[in-house]
């Protein structure tokens, strides 16, 4: 169970993160959340596919790691396969919490409970005089990063649902081997809709910079066959 607490020098002077991978670090997930203002970086390695709750109606970008539930083929041995790993899964074990103020700006906390933490293993959160680490400060600028760009997606998703741009997403993997994992669920930009839009609508989408991030998704979709390939190689079928 996640146990967030504030970070402070004075309750983590000690603490250390970790960097290595592996499922033992927390790294054994599908997919994470991913901002369009990361898009570009991620569209390198990953697909971005699109989950929408059905129940209040948001939506949410995602780079997708693998086919199933706890599986990440982006793992290798002890380190992360790829040049560039989404901010969600960067600036673990660190997370943006409510300012118990009840001010409108977040505060940096850190999980306790994650496998990351250590106090003789890793890299130190604090200097001996209470000053926040090189490593800190950097990881502070991507938590920031990540809550700035997730704030500003809601007008994003928004143009996407004003423009119908989204579609449901339905593959059926077949391996090697002749097994096969469908991957539902999920939704992706609709390439022939983009493609009927008027000028007006096109012109309303560059203004607010969307396009930009609709065209590094649509790009992405080619690193499903890579993560294909990906998955032959971990069932030792390629």
């Amino acid at each position: 169970m996640p146990h967030h607490a504030i970070l402070t020098a004075a309750a983590h002077a000690n603490v250390r993160v970790r960097h290595e991978r592996g499922p033992d670090m927390g790294d054994a997930v599908m997919s994470c959340l991913v901002v369009p203002d990361e898009f570009r970086r991620v569209q390198n390695e990953y697909p971005i596919l699109f989950r929408r709750n059905l129940e209040d109606g948001t939506t949410v970008a995602v780079a997708l790691f693998g086919f199933d539930n706890g599986e990440n083929l982006y793992l290798a041995g002890d380190r992360w396969d790829a040049r560039y790993v989404p901010l969600a899964m960067e600036i673990q074990p660190l997370l943006i919490g409510a300012d118990p103020n009840g001010g409108e700006g977040g505060q940096v906390h850190i999980d306790m409970a994650s496998p990351r933490l250590s106090e003789s293993e890793g890299t130190r959160l604090f200097d001996a005089d209470g000053r926040p680490s090189t490593f800190l400060e950097d990881r502070i600028e991507k938590l920031g990063a990540l809550d700035t760009g997730y704030r500003q997606s809601a007008g994003f998703f928004a143009a996407l649902q004003r423009h119908d741009l989204l579609e449901p997403l339905s593959v059926e993997v077949t391996l090697d081997d002749g097994s096969t994992n469908r991957l539902v669920g999920f939704h992706v930009i609709d390439e022939d809709r983009l493609q009927d839009l008027g000028a007006a609508a096109l012109d309303d989408l560059h203004r607010e910079g969307h396009l930009m991030p609709i065209f590094m998704a649509l790009a992405s979709h080619a690193n499903l066959t890579a993560l294909i390939a990906r998955k032959n190689r971990a069932a030792g079928l390629g």
